[in-house]
């Protein structure tokens, strides 16, 4: 990851986190690798316009946590965003428990407010997670986030 990346905390007791290997952690499998590819790169960009870190993570399993919890501890333990600005975004999609959450640190709230992330969960991500379509909810969903991260 970049320098935007602070150094990741350790895992809270009872979490299990995969591995943060790139803007897109798609442990659950459900992009190709041109998709993850292609998202990966547009993230990157956006990083570097804007210097916002976010990155689009798909879980196998939540392991029995509400998915806000995991979603803080996660951001928190990847580290996510610049120390500083708490400036990071988490896309989190857990198709086995049939979640969905946009996680925005602190620092980012006035640019994407709770109400407007969950405007494009319902509106950008779950019409096409209904329709079997991840990889196109993912990636309207992660354009959805960008427009509002770099206004």
């Amino acid at each position: 990851m970049a320098n935007a990346v602070e150094k990741p905390g350790p895992t809270p007791a009872g979490y299990v986190f995969p591995a943060l290997t790139g803007r897109v952690v798609d442990a659950a499998g459900l992009l190709s690798v041109s998709e993850r590819r292609r998202l990966s790169n547009r993230l990157v960009d956006v990083e570097k316009q804007s210097k916002h870190q976010f990155v689009v993570v798909t879980v196998k399993s939540l392991g029995g946590h509400d998915l806000a919890d995991y979603g803080v501890n996660l951001g928190r333990t990847w580290g996510i965003g610049r120390k500083c600005f708490n400036d990071g975004v988490l896309l989190i999609v857990a198709p086995n428990e049939r979640k969905v959450r946009i996680e925005v640190g602190h620092g980012l709230e006035k640019a994407l407010r709770d109400e407007e992330a969950g405007e494009i969960i319902r509106n950008e991500i779950l019409p096409r997670f209904k329709e079997g379509k991840y990889p196109e909810g993912i990636a309207a969903g992660s354009e959805a986030i960008i427009r509002e991260i770099t206004q």
